[in-house]
């Protein structure tokens, strides 16, 4: 059964576009299904960790807005860092789910149980699933949705909608 699931944040919970304001600061979309079905599944006492390759506060805004515990920026071996935290967590990665969308998230991809990438990832990049939303678009919200019936917890995750 997944407990955890990896996400990686441009091209995944974004489009992987960034917009500099004349501050120099960013501006990110984030889509409120993908945050939903977010919140949902941590309230059925499941975790998510993002692993992300740069540093934006936008990120760590989006991560608090959601109660995500777990936020790794500026990671160069997402592989590692996954590692370290199963260890804390107790976790291994049969219980792990991620989803990535460019060569940067390979090795991660490869040691979960269950992959995904959104339609709009690299076409090279070899997963257990390719999902029909892009990134930022849907695209963690549908994986979700599929981890959900995969542990068979649809009547649990139904009762959150109520």
């Amino acid at each position: 059964m997944i407990e955890l699931i990896f996400l990686d944040i441009d091209g995944c919970l974004t489009d992987g576009k960034i917009i500099y304001t004349q501050n120099g600061g960013e501006i990110k979309e984030f889509d409120v299904k993908d945050g939903a079905a977010i919140e949902a599944w941590l309230k059925l006492g499941k975790k998510i960790a993002i692993i992300t390759g740069r540093n934006s506060p936008c990120v760590e805004q989006r991560a608090k807005d959601l109660k995500i515990e777990f936020v790794f920026q500026g990671i160069k071996d997402k592989l590692s860092c996954a590692k370290e935290l199963l260890v804390k967590l107790n976790l291994d990665f049969s219980q792990c789910a991620a989803i990535g969308d460019y060569h940067n998230d390979k090795a991660l991809l490869e040691a979960v149980k269950l992959s995904f990438k959104p339609k709009d990832a690299h076409k090279d990049l070899k997963v257990d699933v390719k999902l029909k939303k892009k990134g930022g678009r849907g695209a963690v919200a549908q994986m979700i949705e599929l981890i959900i019936e995969r542990n068979a917890m649809q009547k649990e995750w139904d009762a959150l909608w109520r």
